[in-house]
């Protein structure tokens, strides 16, 4: 498919509707008496939010007492994008039979987002197909992956992401070629029916287009969801944060007469839905870095190119003391321990003497073509980091995880996390933690940066304002 000229392509479209929807969003998402309980399939689902709840267990006792408050919203944090096929069904089938019956211990009906990557990774439709067979039937399932911070925009029924003043068609960007996650369409509705192995045509698909809710606002917006066949899978255009804003309206007008629906969603439209403007969460350095004489952490275990170019910025500063943990030790179990060891009595020395320190993984990636493979190697990975987290002998400054299994990782595993408050955004798309009294860190300002977020410039930038602060 051919690459765009972002500016060309979005002065091409109609005005994007003139009313600001999110107040009205807001005051009906409350007066439904519903609670949009969000499945993250990892934390950096959390970015576009402020003073939400995310949990990261799913028994009953700890469901029903989220929903005993009435809130608008509230996130769980499965991380199942880091496991196999098998485990995040046993996980969704637990999870969708516990929240039935918190559901009905506090009379609290539920909406249910199943929260993903905005570039098209993760297990669908296998976790919309499980939560359907026990919450649902739903009247539709709706695939949303626009996502303003990260540059990820729908036109035409074709997902992009920006590069620039480029629209790159995502299936022609490296995250199409992610080992476990892999997809060949950037043509949403071709990409459905490649990942449903032809259960779903693309013909079948349906898809709210960008003329509908930049013209005809929310309530014909409503109107079309209404008439959707029962069972259909319906693909959301978004270029604005006002398009995905008008969606919300309408599926809150729609759902209040009756209709039934899941969404499979970027980060964006949880904002959107609840009445939140993004734009109103960032905070100030002060508001998540801990008065300390220690030094600040970074932890990077992402891959992306994108994480690349952002760490060999930071690293370029000489303003952070940089330990290097070799992944191939790592996966060698002779030279395992060592490694670690070592790793941890230099990391705790340099957070000690005020330090300001990025632990991050060696760069060459070591994976597989099997998918089971490379998320085993992931994995053994992914442990080493948390033995270092959780063998820290002080409480960093800030503690900021890059990626995001190592940042679902390092909070539940190596933190102990069981609950958090999401106070803000520390940069568009980069969510802010505060921890619960439970762990390690209680009240500790921790920083999920996704792994695919910000400009190559970013994590310095973020790192300077913190030691600054």
């Amino acid at each position: 498919m051919l690459v765009l000229s972002k500016s060309a392509a979005f002065a091409a479209l109609p005005l994007i509707w003139p009313t600001d929807p999110l107040a009205a969003n807001a005051a009906a998402a409350s007066a439904a008496g519903r609670t949009l309980v969000v499945l993250d399939d990892d934390p950096t689902g959390t970015q576009t939010v402020r003073n939400i709840a995310v949990v990261t267990t799913w028994d009953v006792a700890t469901l029903t007492a989220e929903l005993s408050a009435a809130p608008a919203c509230f996130y769980i944090l499965t991380n199942s994008r880091s496991l196999t096929p098998a485990a995040t069904c046993a996980l969704h089938v637990e999870l969708a039979t516990n929240l039935r019956s918190a559901s009905a211990a506090t009379r609290r009906p539920i909406v249910v987002a199943s929260r993903s990557d905005s570039t098209l990774r993760g297990y669908y439709p296998l976790e919309t197909d499980t939560l359907a067979e026990i919450l649902g039937p739903f009247d539709v399932t709706f695939i949303t992956p626009y996502f303003e911070a990260g540059g990820r925009y729908t036109l035409n029924d074709t997902h992009y992401v920006a590069e620039g003043d480029r629209l790159v068609p995502a299936a022609e960007t490296p995250f199409a070629r992610d080992a476990a996650f892999g997809y060949r369409h950037s043509h949403l509705p071709s990409w459905v029916e490649e990942k449903t192995a032809g259960r779903t045509r693309a013909s079948d698909v349906a898809a709210i287009s960008l003329d509908l809710l930049r013209t005809g606002g929310p309530l014909a917006v409503a109107e079309k969801l209404r008439a959707l066949p029962r069972g259909s899978v319906c693909i959301v255009n978004a270029a604005a944060p006002r398009d995905i804003e008008v969606f919300a309206a309408a599926t809150l007008a729609a759902e209040s007469t009756g209709s039934r629906f899941i969404y499979r969603t970027a980060a964006g439209f949880v904002a959107a839905r609840i009445g939140q403007s993004p734009q109103h969460a960032l905070l100030a350095p002060t508001a998540f870095s801990t008065p300390t004489s220690h030094g600040g952490l970074t932890v990077v275990g992402s891959y992306v190119p994108k994480t690349s170019a952002q760490l060999a910025a930071l690293l370029a500063t000489s303003a952070v003391t940089a330990i290097e943990l070799d992944v191939s030790a790592l996966l060698d179990d002779t030279r395992r321990a060592s490694t670690l060891a070592a790793t941890l009595t230099a990391l705790n020395a340099a957070l000690v003497a005020g330090r300001d320190t990025v632990v991050y993984t060696s760069r060459q990636l070591i994976s597989s073509s099997d998918a089971a493979a490379s998320l085993a190697i992931g994995r053994r990975v992914s442990d080493a980091l948390i033995y270092l987290v959780q063998n820290l002998a002080v409480a960093p400054r800030y503690l900021i995880a890059k990626g995001g299994i190592t940042s679902s990782d390092t909070a539940t595993l190596g933190l102990g996390v069981r609950r958090a408050l999401v106070l803000g955004q520390a940069l568009p798309g980069v969510p802010v933690w505060q921890l619960g009294s439970e762990a390690k860190f209680p009240g500790l300002g921790y920083v999920v940066f996704p792994g695919n977020v910000g400009s190559d410039t970013a994590l310095a930038a973020l790192v300077a304002r913190l030691r600054r602060s």
